[in-house]
């Protein structure tokens, strides 16, 4: 065929992320009379793209991957550093938190109006603030300056995904690729950025513990980590602008109300928020740091060694969410979500009760290789069920939650790690609240199907 075809509004997206260029911008007419006009183009097969790694797709990968390096390398250290400075275990709890919950208002601003300012210029923004973090934390050992660095900027406590980006990178993957290529794309996102977490952790902590055997003390060696975590954001403000204009959003006619950047699909982002807000609550109380803590606390492992089982604890939930995409094709994006996530609780419950290091360590690794496999089935799921244009804001939103959820968690840690009699208690706890979201979520959400 040759020549120009009218297509409907409503399939303005798929072509756009189906066209086999590079994103770039194409001619459109019409819009005003409800259909656009564009040159036929061939779209790529399954066979021929079939990971679909376009320019603006690796750019995100690699800015997942220097992102998620950033915070496994810092995690490993970050209490133990806190500790050298000066801060008790309560002390840095309330940090931790108040890191989570500056996060979530300065993410919830971000994100919720990324698709209005731009997508690029607010990954911009959360780069710099990171960068600002990684300073702050590095210059001084003042626990009110390092709490409102931890409010103002973005620290990650738990190796996790912090700050505005992941909410908007998922919407902009969301449109450059298939709604039918979505999970399977997010669960590679999602290995990348384990791996990354990974290398980090074994990096953060090696690093560390080589610098204190050539006389390093240890101060010393945590703020060499600090540094480099400072670095990464300068790699990554660089990276987001590279991106083409293809991850921001279409926007097309009308202008309808939005509470919190959401119209249609406010009430299923609210309900998904308050469920992602309990599972982030459950899981705030073993953040990484928090685990790094306990570990060296409970048997008195050395940093080298904590960043050697998070590397392989890391490389398992990776490969976990790798696997989701199979099983999600199967059993469909809910189910998948819960009963995987049921035992990887089940095996944090079982963490504080091994006897000896080895076995709580395989406990450990028991529940990192089936505990991502929700992941990718959980972002692709809150991008079906939300219009287009809402999809950064849902993001934002539900990960808003997630993080108002999770910074409620590490001073409650804090407490009863300072307490010998009640060292197991965040484990049991959080184990037990987690399986009452994943009940809760499939009670709620198994009907309710997507709408891409």
């Amino acid at each position: 065929m040759s020549g120009q075809t009218p297509v409907p509004v409503s399939a303005l997206h798929r072509y756009r992320r189906r066209a086999t260029t590079d994103h770039a911008r194409l001619p459109l007419s019409g819009l005003a009379s409800g259909q656009f006009t564009v040159p036929d183009v061939k779209f790529a097969s399954r066979a021929t793209c079939k990971m679909y790694f376009t320019k603006d797709v690796r750019i995100l990968f690699a800015t997942r991957i220097t992102r998620l390096f950033a915070y496994g390398f810092l995690s490993v250290v970050l209490a133990l550093y806190l500790i050298e400075a000066g801060l008790s275990a309560w002390q840095i709890g309330m940090l931790l938190a108040l890191t989570l919950a500056g996060d979530a208002a300065i993410s919830l601003w971000l994100t919720t109006n990324a698709d209005r300012i731009g997508r690029r210029r607010m990954l911009t923004v959360g780069a710099v603030l990171m960068l600002l973090a990684g300073i702050v934390f590095l210059i001084t050992h003042n626990p009110l300056v390092l709490t409102a660095a931890a409010i103002v900027g973005v620290i990650s406590p738990s190796g996790n995904e912090i700050g505005p980006f992941l909410s908007i990178e998922q919407a902009a993957l969301s449109q450059l690729v298939a709604d039918e290529n979505r999970t399977r794309l997010f669960a590679w996102y999602n290995l990348a950025g384990s791996f990354a977490t990974a290398t980090g952790a074994l990096a953060g902590g090696w690093l560390a513990q080589s610098l204190q055997s050539n006389g390093w003390t240890k101060l010393a060696s945590f703020q060499f980590v600090l540094a480099g975590y400072a670095l990464a954001g300068i790699a990554l403000a660089v990276s987001f602008q590279t991106l083409s204009a293809a991850v921001e959003v279409v926007h097309t006619t009308g202008n309808p109300k939005r509470v919190l950047g959401l119209h249609k699909s406010r009430s299923v982002v609210l309900k998904l928020s308050a469920l992602f807000a309990l599972d982030a609550f459950a899981g705030g109380l073993i953040v990484q740091s928090m685990f790094a803590l306990w570990l060296h606390m409970r048997f008195g492992v050395e940093t080298g060694v904590i960043g050697s089982v998070f590397f392989g604890a890391n490389i398992l939930a990776g490969i976990s969410a790798l696997l989701a995409a199979n099983i999600a094709a199967r059993f469909g994006l809910i189910n998948t979500m819960v009963f995987t996530h049921i035992p990887s609780s089940i095996f944090l419950v079982l963490v504080p009760l091994m006897p000896n290091l080895p076995l709580a360590i395989g406990a450990i690794m028991l529940r990192f290789s089936i505990s991502q496999m929700d992941v990718p089935a959980r972002q692709s799921y809150t991008m079906a069920v939300v219009e287009p244009d809402e999809r950064s804001a849902a993001a934002g939103v539900t990960a808003i939650a997630r993080s108002i959820g999770a910074a409620l968690s590490p001073s409650i840690t804090g407490y009863l790690l300072g307490v010998p009699a009640l060292y197991a208690v965040p484990f049991f706890v959080s184990g037990t609240l987690k399986i009452i979201y994943d009940l809760a979520l499939w009670r709620e959400f198994r009907s309710v199907k997507p709408l891409q």
